[in-house]
């Protein structure tokens, strides 16, 4: 016997039911490797602005030298008795912690006037600087204000008595060819740089310098070590 036909628009009916399963899998299929993407690599932000400043040790340090490094950039002043420290305490447990010849740290004063290499030396030394590749860079203030500026990393005016040592605590990463790189955060979005402060809470929402927290300290190791592979 015959099998009949089936009927068209049972199988038209199936069809439009089935598409949409279909869609939608590969919808959630699509946003599952998406955000795997978002985990698993770092957004490149920008170029590093140029810069050429002299180290703790006289010696001329240029972006172009710090090619072929990971390394990292902060703003500080030697004499700040409140963020800084915290900052410099915090990079100094991330270089404990990296503790390899491709990583570097850069940072740069905004006290140009006080922080004089001899006394950049004798603050590397005070908290314990052990690598190589850590320079604390000095120069002129306009010069490096404007720096600043193409780092967008918020420094006081120079003109302006109140505001011209404020900084941010934020710090930029740096991979080996010279690009800025920072993570995704839960929502997918680049956070640009890291915080260098540290929190009362442990997802660094209120910074507090006794906060026994400092969540981008852990993630920054981790991104470090990424880009290090």
């Amino acid at each position: 016997m015959r099998n009949m036909p089936k009927n068209k628009k049972t199988i038209n009916s199936k069809s439009k039911v089935i598409v949409p399963i279909v869609i939608i899998a590969l919808l959630f299929l699509g946003i599952g490797v998406g955000i795997g993407y978002f985990k698993k690599n770092l957004y490149t932000v920008m170029k590093v602005p140029d810069f050429k400043l002299t180290d703790q040790n006289n010696k001329t340090i240029t972006n172009k030298d710090m090619l072929g490094k990971v390394y990292l950039v902060e703003f500080f002043f030697s004499k700040c008795p409140t963020i800084c420290p915290v900052m410099n305490t915090n990079m100094r447990a991330i270089e404990e912690e990296i503790n390899n010849p491709g990583f570097g740290m850069i940072s740069i004063s905004i006290d140009p006037e006080n922080d004089t290499p001899k006394t950049l030396k004798e603050h590397a030394d005070r908290i314990g600087v052990k690598s190589p590749n850590w320079h604390f860079l000095t120069g002129d203030r306009g010069y490096i204000g404007k720096l600043a500026d193409q780092f967008n990393i918020y420094v006081g005016d120079k003109e302006d008595e109140s505001e011209n040592l404020n900084h941010s605590g934020m710090i930029a990463l740096v991979d080996q060819e010279g690009n800025i790189r920072c993570r995704y955060n839960k929502d997918n979005m680049p956070i640009l740089y890291y915080s260098g402060l540290n929190y009362e809470d442990p997802e660094g929402k209120t910074p507090k310098l006794t906060g026994k927290y400092h969540p981008d300290r852990e993630i920054l190791i981790e991104d470090i070590k990424k880009l290090l592979k």
